[in-house]
């Protein structure tokens, strides 16, 4: 999960997963990279719904480490508030006419927390790491062949097929940032990364919080606060207290019953904004009867999404049976199920399943999971399948996932830019995390077609069709796309909320 203005929706959120820009032939990009002190500004207290698993940034999948991280470190590029990739640590770049070629030039004179130099070789070493180790991003590096450092600020990415989302697989999200590799050799990544962005980590508490200070290496305009502590508050409503009483000046834990009057009370500042999320139910197809499309289809038609999304976001979520969001250029409209206990019955009986028991896990580090449990259990029951409800931290979740030891789940994605982050990781035969096992040899072609074709239109209707086909076989049951929700003091400036869900502190000030 990746982890993902203020803008609503049509505005930005229509061009949230756009191809990105930068890359024909000869073309460059390219911005100042003055950087002025920032002044001291105040601690800001933000208060996330669960503990980091880690904070090495290539090895963990959890949105609350991310939060953390997207303070901490840098990548080449990185989206804007409209989705679209700009300069970060690299400040223009070049494609060859056959598209195979990227040529990035760094900018100078970055360095690391540590006041360590960042250097071009330090790119080369975090995409190497990322694949060499198979980690968690690797799957974004499937059409790279190579990435060279011929001097300290050039980076040379060749492709083994054209790439029209590279950018966005360079730099949407954190789990590709550059790495110190001292860092990681000592281990200490995991709790004291050291990155070249805003803030720094200056400790991490296991179940109290992780301090960051302000990053003087910074090599763009300081933070003008002096630091930012996030603490670990499971509960919407003492996080909403602690907003209240000022132990806290930022969450995005709001309860979500309480939005609404929260939105226009004007005691604290809350935005509310389509994001590029989506939450899903799976079914584990290694496991019988989960194998048999007609049992998946079953569940699908005895789900009410509506009923779901009202339990576990109050409304602050849009029913859709795709993934990608309404707003997106890349939305397809297909919704094939409808609730339809009686068309579940019959799909069950073809399939010769009766008294089914289910389990299905879900983690106490995202409630709504838990909420949804409950939902999806009553409307399971009146088709015969009984839900055994497996509450569990999320690394032990993670675990279970991992290694297969679950009938079905329920968790979601986040921070989508690409379509290919909504497709080709979650459901092609060889994805990292295709978790429920799903084998389609059309659905392999179209989502490997598509990420080499640089028409649009095509590019498009690969997905369109690919996306039908995982609806169909029921790959996920998908269910919403959630709002982004966040709210802070009104002594906070210069925060605006993304649809993306990226934490960005780096121009907040906290006024007296």
């Amino acid at each position: 999960m990746s982890r993902i203005g203020s803008r609503l929706i049509g505005g930005a959120l229509a061009l949230a997963l756009v191809t990105v820009g930068g890359c024909s032939s000869g073309e460059s990009v390219d911005v100042d990279g003055a950087a002025t002190q920032g002044g001291a500004g105040g601690v800001l207290t933000a208060a996330i719904g669960g503990e980091p698993d880690q904070l090495d940034p290539h090895r963990t999948s959890a949105y609350y480490s991310f939060e953390v991280l997207e303070n901490v470190y840098d990548t080449l590029v990185e989206p804007d508030e409209n989705l679209r990739m700009q300069p970060s640590l690299a400040t223009k770049w070049t494609t060859s006419a056959d598209q195979l070629t990227w040529t990035f030039t760094l900018r100078g004179g970055v360095r690391f927390s540590d006041g360590s130099p960042l250097t071009a070789e330090d790119v080369k070493y975090s995409y190497d790491r990322i694949v060499g180790e198979k980690l968690n991003a690797a799957y974004r590096f499937a059409a790279v062949k190579s990435v060279a450092a011929p001097d300290p600020t050039t980076v040379v990415v060749t492709l083994s097929a054209p790439t029209p989302n590279l950018l966005a697989n360079l730099g949407g999200f954190k789990g590709v940032a550059i790495v110190e590799k001292s860092n990681v050799e000592s281990g200490a990544i995991k709790t004291k990364p050291v990155g070249s962005g805003p803030f720094a980590v200056a400790s991490y508490t296991s179940g109290d919080s992780v301090k960051l200070v302000r990053n003087d290496n910074y090599w763009n305009t300081k933070p003008k606060l002096d630091g930012v502590t996030f603490t670990f508050v499971k509960d919407p409503t003492v996080a909403l207290q602690n907003l209240r009483g000022g132990e806290a000046q930022w969450t995005d834990n709001l309860p979500p019953q309480q939005v609404p009057a929260l939105t226009d009370g004007g005691e604290l500042t809350v935005q509310r904004k389509p994001s590029a999320d989506y939450w899903y139910l799976a079914l584990n197809q290694a496991r019988k009867p989960y194998g048999d499309v007609n049992v998946r289809r079953a569940v699908a038609f005895a789900l009410d999404p509506a009923a779901i999304t009202k339990a576990a976001k109050f409304g602050l979520a849009t029913v859709n049976q795709t993934a990608i969001p309404k707003g997106s250029s890349w939305y397809y409209e297909y919704a094939p199920y409808r609730h339809d206990p009686e068309q579940a019955k019959a799909l069950l009986g073809q399939a010769g399943v009766s008294g089914l028991t289910m389990d299905l896990m879900v983690t106490s580090e995202y409630p709504e999971t838990v909420s949804a449990a409950q939902v999806i259990a009553a409307q399971l029951k009146e088709v015969g399948i009984t839900v055994k409800i497996r509450t569990l931290d999320f690394a032990q979740w993670l675990d279970e996932q991992g290694r297969g030891t679950f009938d079905a789940f329920m968790l979601g994605w986040l921070g989508n830019i690409d379509p290919d982050e909504f497709y080709y990781a979650q459901h092609h035969s060889g994805g990292a995390f295709n978790f429920q096992k799903y084998r389609n040899p059309a659905v392999d072609r179209l989502l490997d077609a598509a990420r080499t074709q640089t028409d649009q239109g095509a590019r498009k209707q690969a997905y369109d069709q690919a996306a039908k086909q995982i609806v169909d076989d029921a790959s996920y049951i998908y269910l919403y796309n959630p709002d982004v929700v966040q709210g802070w003091s009104k002594k906070v400036t210069g925060y605006q909320a993304r649809t993306d869900r990226a934490i960005r502190f780096r121009d907040v000030a906290l006024t007296k």
